[in-house]
């Protein structure tokens, strides 16, 4: 089983307990660091920081967005007390206004119960710490589902890179099997040009070897291909060890293509050249795909 995970991901719980239905929705897209947003309804804003510690216990890298709504069975229950000093202070304001000024005096119920603090309503206490219990319940059942989305794409993703790199790894094979018939082809070239220009002259044929073993290293890309097999064996075994792997292949990758631009600079053939092509082509396909591991 892949132990590589994706970075994006969505999920979702629904859960009622004690009285209240706790939805809680996670989603997440790439970003090269963790970016947590969590929006909470004003009941349970104080459980902020313990959704954003559970996040953080799960995930690595990523823009994560936490949803949660609570909706209580029939209402949150409270006392609506009217204070009736401060009415009768209004009403007697009012009383006064109208003799001053010579108004109608036209109050009504519904014009003394829009002024300010006229009604205070009492909610009865909320144990803090239960209902933060029963959010992170239902918090963890939304992340486990979460991560398993993430572990399955990281399971597709392990599987693409692995075989992408399988085909790099044939490819460095075709270079390097090439790259000696580049040398000899070099020095039939030279000595049949030799031969064109000197007609009848004898050639030194030390100096051919000379020039041949001039230009054999000025193309070899022994070194290059073997750093290349390396950090494609390095990729796999970051593969299996799983975890927050990411910004390891991020440079990794960065390293694989450096080889290869110097084994492009390096070759003359056209073979060789179309092989390189080839190998950038899957490194680039490659690299959009770390964009996606954790």
């Amino acid at each position: 089983m892949s132990l590589v995970k994706s970075m994006t991901g969505y999920g979702r719980a629904v859960e009622t307990v004690n009285g209240r239905e706790f939805t809680v929705e996670l989603r997440s897209v790439n970003n090269r660091y963790l970016d947590c947003a969590v929006r909470l309804p004003r009941l349970v804003a104080f459980g902020e920081d313990a959704v954003k510690q559970a996040v953080k216990n799960t995930i690595s890298r990523g823009k994560v967005d936490v949803f949660v709504s609570v909706r209580s069975e029939g209402g949150e229950q409270g006392t609506v007390t009217l204070n009736t000093a401060l009415a009768e202070g209004y009403l007697a304001a009012m009383r006064q206004m109208a003799e001053t000024f010579g108004l109608e005096n036209d109050v009504k119920v519904s014009d003394l119960s829009r002024l300010p603090e006229v009604f205070t309503v009492d909610k009865p206490e909320v144990d803090e710490e239960a209902l933060l219990a029963d959010l992170m319940a239902v918090t963890n059942e939304a992340l486990a589902g979460y991560d398993a989305m993430r572990t399955t794409e990281g399971a597709a993703l392990d599987h693409d890179l692995r075989s992408r790199g399988a085909r790099i790894l044939e490819l460095v094979g075709q270079v390097e099997k090439q790259s000696p018939k580049t040398v000899s082809d070099y020095r039939a070239r030279l000595e049949a040009k030799l031969r064109e220009v000197l007609a009848n002259t004898a050639i030194d044929e030390s100096r051919i070897l000379t020039e041949a073993a001039i230009f054999a290293d000025k193309v070899a890309v022994d070194e290059e291909t073997v750093r290349l097999r390396s950090h494609l064996n390095q990729m796999n075994t970051m593969l299996d060890a799983g975890g927050a792997v990411g910004r390891k292949l991020d440079f990794l990758l960065q390293e694989m293509n450096r080889e290869a631009n110097t084994i492009g600079s390096k070759c003359t053939d056209v073979a060789v050249a179309r092989i390189v092509v080839d190998i950038k082509a899957e490194l680039e396909k490659i690299r959009e795909q770390v964009q996606n591991v954790e």
